[in-house]
């Protein structure tokens, strides 16, 4: 057991939520420019907040405990 913890990562906790179950939460990437093109149906859609894929869990939640 190591005698000290370390640093949580900083970008990683402002990116992202952590649920009562553990679960991360994630915005949607594309929605800070070139909106013009995008169609309203495309942007409605990158507003929404969805849960990080099982097999990306395990790097971020290195970085998060």
């Amino acid at each position: 057991m190591s005698k000290y913890k370390l640093k949580s990562s900083s970008s990683i906790l402002k990116r992202f939520k952590i649920t009562g179950t553990g679960k991360l939460l994630r915005h949607k990437a594309c929605r800070s420019h070139l909106l013009q093109k995008k169609s309203s149906k495309h942007k409605q859609q990158l507003r929404k907040v969805v849960r990080v894929k099982y097999m990306d869990l395990s790097g971020l939640k290195l970085n998060i405990l």
